[in-house]
């Protein structure tokens, strides 16, 4: 009896933790959390710095709680009309761009990662060409315009319609997790190779296009310079443009004549201000990423293929 209990309780302890093993698990425990700290913390201050007073701020009283509450930059961010306008574009310019974006990648990563694409190499160079060389601003501007895109939606959305980074780490994916072995099963089975693409290749790829809508939903959603150049009706900016264009507003230039306590109250609203951008702008990736994160360390063809 006392052998089969004993039996038992190391079938239920299989492993007990040396001294060493625990001292390892200590200091791994104590060093991520220490890494973690210093990742969250600048996060938590300009959180906490946009409702703080700016004089508590620039003085260094800040640490972990608001000396004193101020909330006088997110009233005057949201008192801004354009704000709502900025946010409602930035979402269709966000959502466009990156269904277009996914579209024109997902088939073309698929075609150059096909083996038996004649001429593979020579776009390949086509397209990592333009990676280091164009034509320049205002030839750009030039075929823009002579495409009469300027001033309109499709200037957000369809210039780089393809980023060749991530069409070379799709096509990397896809020559990696798509064998020839799945692709010969598909045709003794009579699939076509759109049929392929579509019904077994996408499937298989959920992970690299999670992926790949972050990527370019982030690019979209932090795009202004296009808008600056291209747009001329205000009512067209993003918001990361009318952001912008709030911080000018508020910030207090040598041209102006001011007396000096409308000018300190300025300051004080402008260096909030600076806080609250920060968090309008990035709060709707703060919370996108968290979705499409478990994606990036998933594996999808683990059990696609036997033997």
């Amino acid at each position: 009896m006392n052998t089969s209990v004993r039996a038992v309780t190391r079938r239920r302890h299989p492993m007990r933790m040396g001294a060493s093993d625990r001292a390892f698990t200590i200091c791994n425990t104590a060093l991520m959390a220490a890494v973690t700290l210093l990742i969250l913390y600048p996060l938590y201050y300009i959180v906490v710095a946009s409702i703080s007073d700016p004089s508590s701020v620039a003085g260094g009283d800040l640490l972990l709680f608001p000396p004193k509450w101020f909330f006088e930059g997110y009233a005057t961010a949201f008192g801004y009309a354009p704000l709502l306008s900025g946010y409602r574009n930035s979402l269709v310019y966000t959502a466009l761009g990156t269904a277009i974006n996914l579209i024109l990648t997902m088939p073309g990563a698929y075609a150059l990662s096909r083996r038996d694409m004649g001429g593979r190499g020579a776009v390949m160079f086509v397209f990592t060409f333009t990676m280091f060389f164009s034509g320049g601003m205002i030839p750009l501007y030039l075929l823009l315009r002579g495409l009469r895109l300027t001033n309109t939606i499709w200037v957000m959305v369809l210039p780089g319609g393809v980023s060749v980074y991530n069409l070379i780490v799709v096509r990397t994916f896809f020559m990696s997790a798509i064998s020839q072995e799945l692709l010969d099963a598909a045709r003794i089975d009579g699939s076509s190779d759109f049929g392929f693409f579509f019904k077994i290749a996408l499937p298989l790829a959920k992970t690299i296009i999670a992926v790949m809508v972050v990527f370019y939903a982030v690019g979209h959603w932090n795009s202004y310079f296009n808008a600056i150049m291209y747009l001329n009706d205000r009512s067209k900016m993003p918001l990361q443009a009318v952001l912008r264009d709030l911080l000018i507003l508020n910030t207090i230039t040598t041209d102006m004549r001011v007396n000096p306590a409308e000018a300190a109250e300025k300051m004080k609203r402008a260096d909030q201000l600076k806080y609250c951008v920060i968090i309008l702008a990035s709060l709707p990736v703060m919370v996108l990423y968290p979705f499409a994160q478990k994606f990036f360390t998933q594996g999808v063809m683990i059990g696609s293929l036997k033997g």
